[in-house]
């Protein structure tokens, strides 16, 4: 690898099935790739949308994850893990489910009922256990509950999780004790589009120290824009509009930022982010092209 721009990116985690690509979807992929990400992972955030990822994902050529994200779980029907569960059994040998999720606890929206999102959180832990599964992390303001969880339910993992369990703790916006929490249970952190705000210090500062193994890089696009298309709250309330829609194209200048915090070249990071998915999430491997796939 030279300088990085023809190497194979890896979006972690895209919600390519969102409302905000409806227009031109397929306009997004095709910037996607041309950018150099060969490869998203979608995740579903509700029972509405397992077969839209699952779709999505073998048309691109691409990698999908099934759950329901706790926002959302309030609003399901009382049968929802049961669907679930039908899902994974049913797609259990399918190459492009890597894992179960979004899932999690969310701290931060008010009027959410903790014990209704635990208890959810709970049951899916379980299904990617029964599955073989890793699993994708909702962690806002809510990585020690979840740490909690994460203990008493085991999952399935990514190669070399000491924990035995293993997945990605998506857009990780905690403390270097809870980030080595996570680590210490077989998970990688999720560094996106936030990194690359200059006042984000703690992300930053975690972006730059932690191991060389210990990160992926991911989009979450259509949100958590980089700071080249985010808007302050003035600039929105001037002009009555929100947040440039971020795009799994921007991996590769997110990863830039990566690139600069760690005194690294982008060949470098292409090389070790890509490592970190496949440890994260094994099943990702038999979709990259080989000379990728076998990369250390």
């Amino acid at each position: 690898m030279s300088d990085g721009m023809n190497d194979v990116w890896i979006d972690t985690h895209c919600h390519l099935d969102a409302p905000e690509f409806d227009a031109d979807r397929v306009a997004v992929h095709v910037r996607a790739r041309a950018a150099g990400v060969g490869l998203l992972v979608l995740p579903a955030v509700s029972s509405a949308n397992l077969d839209a990822v699952r779709t999505l994902a073998h048309a691109g050529g691409d990698a999908y994850a099934l759950g329901y994200h706790p926002l959302y779980v309030e609003r399901e029907p009382a049968d929802a893990l049961a669907t679930l569960e039908a899902a994974l059994q049913a797609h259990a040998g399918d190459a492009r489910l890597v894992a179960v999720g979004e899932i999690g606890l969310d701290g931060f929206v008010p009027g959410l009922d903790p014990q209704v999102q635990a208890r959810c959180c709970a049951a899916q832990l379980g299904l990617a256990r029964e599955a073989g599964l890793p699993v994708i992390l909702h962690v806002r303001r809510s990585a020690d509950p979840l740490l909690a969880l994460l203990r008493r339910t085991r999952v399935a993992g990514g190669r070399g999780g000491r924990g035995g369990q293993g997945g990605i703790a998506h857009a990780f916006n905690g403390s270097a004790q809870q980030a080595r929490a996570f680590l210490d249970l077989g998970f990688k952190l999720g560094f996106g589009g936030a990194m690359t705000q200059a006042r984000a210090l703690q992300i930053r500062r975690l972006a730059a120290e932690l191991p060389a193994d210990a990160w992926v890089l991911e989009t979450d696009a259509p949100d958590i824009p980089p700071a080249w298309l985010y808007r302050s709250a003035a600039e929105r309330e001037r002009d009555g509009a929100g947040h440039h829609r971020n795009e799994p194209a921007e991996l590769p200048r997110i990863a830039q930022t990566l690139a600069e915090l760690r005194g690294l070249s982008l060949a470098e990071v292409a090389r070790q982010s890509t490592a970190n998915a496949l440890a994260a999430l094994p099943r990702l491997a038999a979709l990259l092209p080989p000379t990728e796939a076998a990369a250390p």
